[in-house]
């Protein structure tokens, strides 16, 4: 009793000293800490009733069509394939892998979100036999499908000012053992305690104590969000108490299920580059190339286990460490009962199984994607695009570019010391749709610099010409192919002083020839003359119906191509003769989606009416002579007659140019080959831009082209003449003609002279 009547002295003592400072550090500590807990308080729940992150907006290359029927080689599918992050598997029964066996080739589509709706994940196998697809059917139940549609490459993201990568979620579509697993391992009182666990702190502290360092530690799920959104990662008290602060409001507000599904889609997965990988789904993705849903034990185990350390157990940068990791999270899943021991087993031998295409993709493409960027801005202001969570279609086709690029290096390379230097530009749409499947600005396809395709704006040479010949053959009283063109010497005032004498590429003139044959051997000097009787104004006018906002002189050299267009341009002229005489608009986009998968936009061409159709025809029938016996012969010569293409070759003066556009049934490209500076190249449109054509249709998978035959006649010509003759006779041809319009007129040859000496006698 004494020694506690001393104890309780000793404590009344003290207390009459400490008494006045207690109070007072009391009430300062209630009347700072109430307004404080008050503010933070306002701010959490500023921030979580609307919880929100920036979603980076992805550009999507347009989806892998699979039909019967279709053109389409391996080459092609696999260069498909691997742009959107496909990767070998035996049984092909994973989403995003695929096998072949012989030409068959089975493909486990991925579950994506397309412009018409929800797309499931499927298995189809296709067949190819000869270029085409031969077979398509259902992998697993063996059905016969008409078509089939692979999910598309993603090509670029347009990330706001966080620069970060996610997907959101809902818990209902995150694996329950993801679920399960990362309160096991994070945080195991998780449904019991307010925010934080006293317990758990405790015990790390002791933990470490022993360890000498931090090993351990003893947030709780809810104090690691709160690190994630409010806070920075440093380790200073005041930090760690607005933490312990912020959880204990956070877990008074809002119930379990909200906090888990913020935590999901909020944590720290993994970084490359300057992007960062924010939550469970993102990750998935970033490591394995699939859909959350699809991971099996193990992949969840390695990404439970990422949480401890993104950077320390990186499964590509520490493979042994993340492995190591992994399987210790596997033995908590079975220690906790979440697996059982044969499970445990068999996820634990697996290997890590991160895909090898899988990665946030590297934004490639620059001068398609600044088309895409120019086309987006007729509708979107570019802050309502970054970070906006939009999913944005293109119509690129990665096949179409991989070959183009190839095409490119194939060709420069043939050229020798002369390619060395020379720059290059390829612009490749569908003939029929418009839509730009491909664009190269920069022989350096990747280089983010000068866009070629689009803004060098360069003489074109003898391309313009088809445009004069069908302005004549638009009216079919006055002229046809079967028309007589002066190809004599010209002699014409220049204003300003001056005469202007062009001439043939072959230095010769022809006399009178054929305003056919003008065209398919690309003869200047009949083309002058063709021109300057229909009039050049009238050549200007329906060059600038195009809406290519050029400026275009009409002087007589613009009839030789004295305009300076981009390639992108051309594609647009040379896309009304590809698409069958109507006016088609180049596009880039199909559509966009915003963050939840809805329609927002959507683009489609509307052609013209096609008022020249018939005359767009006879020039593509000209066209299609010119990749035979004229300019561009080379495309017969290197077996790709039965592609019975239409193409026009260019060469600026001096040879500071070389130009190409032609066209299949299915697919249009323009080629450019040149020098920044203006240099001479000395290359003509046959020896340069030519080839690097050539080199594309060698790869790419497309269909004959073949010209329809409504409105059109053909007529047995003397070529001296033009006019219609026997079919025996010598230098006759078979040409067509806008039906009705054709001569009427005949001339006959010797032979057609003996019969009717013989009374019309053949023998």
């Amino acid at each position: 009793m004494a020694f506690f009547s001393r104890v309780w002295g000793w404590i009344r003592a003290i207390w009459r000293l400490l008494r006045i400072p207690f109070w007072l550090g009391t009430g300062v500590a209630i009347g700072f800490l109430v307004p404080y807990v008050w503010l933070l308080d306002a701010a959490v729940r500023s921030r979580f009733d609307d919880l929100s992150w920036q979603f980076p907006s992805r550009v999507y290359a347009r989806p892998l069509e699979l039909a019967r029927g279709q053109p389409l080689n391996a080459n092609a599918l696999m260069a498909e394939l691997s742009a959107a992050r496909y990767d070998e598997d035996a049984s092909a029964r994973t989403p995003g892998t695929w096998r072949r066996d012989g030409e068959r080739y089975t493909i486990s589509r991925r579950e994506f979100i397309y412009l018409d709706g929800r797309e499931r994940a499927r298995r189809v196998t296709a067949t190819l036999d000869q270029g085409r697809v031969a077979a398509l059917v259902d992998a697993d139940t063996g059905a016969a499908l008409e078509r089939a549609r692979i999910d598309p490459a993603r090509i670029a993201t347009l990330y706001g000012q966080a620069q970060e990568d996610r997907r959101v979620v809902a818990l209902g579509d995150v694996p329950p053992l993801l679920l399960s697993g990362l309160q096991a391992v994070e945080d195991r009182e998780f449904k019991h305690h307010h925010g934080v666990n006293v317990a758990a702190i405790a015990r790390a502290a002791w933990i470490n104590l022993v360890a000498g360092r931090v090993v351990q530690g003893g947030s709780t799920l809810t104090q690691q969000l709160v690190k994630n959104l409010f806070l920075d990662s440093g380790q200073r008290y005041t930090r760690k108490a607005n933490e312990a602060l912020i959880a204990l409001i956070i877990e008074a507000r809002y119930d379990k299920r909200r906090i888990l599904e913020a935590y999901v889609n909020e944590v720290f997965l993994g970084q490359q580059g300057a992007q960062a990988v924010h939550g469970f789904a993102a990750a998935s993705e970033f490591y394995f190339g699939r859909d959350l849903r699809t991971l099996g034990a193990a992949d969840i185990a390695l990404l439970v286990g990422l949480v401890q350390g993104p950077s320390l157990y990186d499964p590509r940068r520490n493979p042994q460490g993340a492995l190591a990791r992994r399987n210790l999270v596997l033995g908590v899943f079975r220690d906790t009962g979440l697996i059982d021991a044969a499970s445990f087993a068999s996820a634990s031998k697996q290997p890590l199984g991160t895909a090898a295409h899988a990665a946030l993709p590297r934004d490639r493409y620059p001068a398609f994607l600044e088309l895409v960027r120019r086309q987006l801005t007729q509708d979107y202001a570019a802050d309502a695009l970054n970070g906006a969570g939009l999913a944005i279609h293109t119509t690129l086709a990665p096949s179409a570019q991989a070959f183009g690029e190839a095409a490119i290096d194939s060709a420069l390379a043939d050229l020798g010391k002369r390619g060395e230097d020379i720059e290059a530009a390829l612009v490749v749409t569908g003939a029929r749709d418009g839509e730009v499947r491909a664009m190269i600005g920069s022989r350096d396809v990747d280089a983010p610099g000068f866009n070629r395709a689009l803004d060098a704006l360069r003489p074109i040479g003898s391309l313009v010409k088809p445009f004069v010949s069908l302005v004549a053959l638009a009216q079919p009283q006055r002229y046809s192919l079967a028309t007589l063109l002066d190809d004599n010497p010209i002699d014409l005032p220049q204003q300003g002083g001056g005469r202007w004498r062009p001439q043939n590429d072959d230095r010769q003139s022809h006399g009178q020839v054929l305003l056919a044959d003008a065209l398919i051997h690309s003869w200047n000097l009949a083309t002058i003359n063709l021109g300057q009787r229909i009039g050049v104004e009238r050549v200007r006018g329906f060059l600038e119906s195009f809406g290519l906002k050029r400026t275009i002189n009409p002087n007589p050299s613009m009839l030789l191509g004295a305009i300076d267009l981009s390639p992108f341009d051309v594609a647009r002229l040379y896309q009304y003769l590809a698409a069958d005489g109507h006016a088609l608009p180049l596009r880039a986009l199909r559509g966009v989606l915003d963050a939840q998968g809805r329609p927002l936009t959507r683009y489609a061409s509307k052609s013209g009416a096609g008022d020249y159709t018939t005359a767009a025809r006879l020039v593509t029938w000209a066209m299609q002579q010119v990749a035979i016996t004229g300019t561009a012969h080379a495309i017969n010569d290197a077996g790709l007659g039965w592609l019975h293409a239409a193409g026009k070759t260019g060469t600026s003066d001096t040879q500071r140019d070389s130009w190409f556009a032609g066209f299949t049934g299915d697919t249009l490209a323009v080629a450019w080959l040149g020098h920044d500076d203006n240099r001479p190249t000395s290359l003509f449109g046959s020896t340069g831009a030519l080839r690097v054509w050539i080199e594309l249709m060698r790869r790419l998978p497309t269909t004959p082209l073949v010209v329809p035959q409504d409105g059109l006649e053909d007529v047995d010509i003397d070529v001296a003449s033009g006019k219609r003759s026997d079919p025996a006779c010598k230098g006759v041809r078979v040409l067509p003609f806008a039906a009705g319009y054709a001569p009427t007129e005949e001339v006959h040859c010797p032979l057609d002279q003996l019969r009717e000496f013989f009374g019309g006698d053949d023998r």
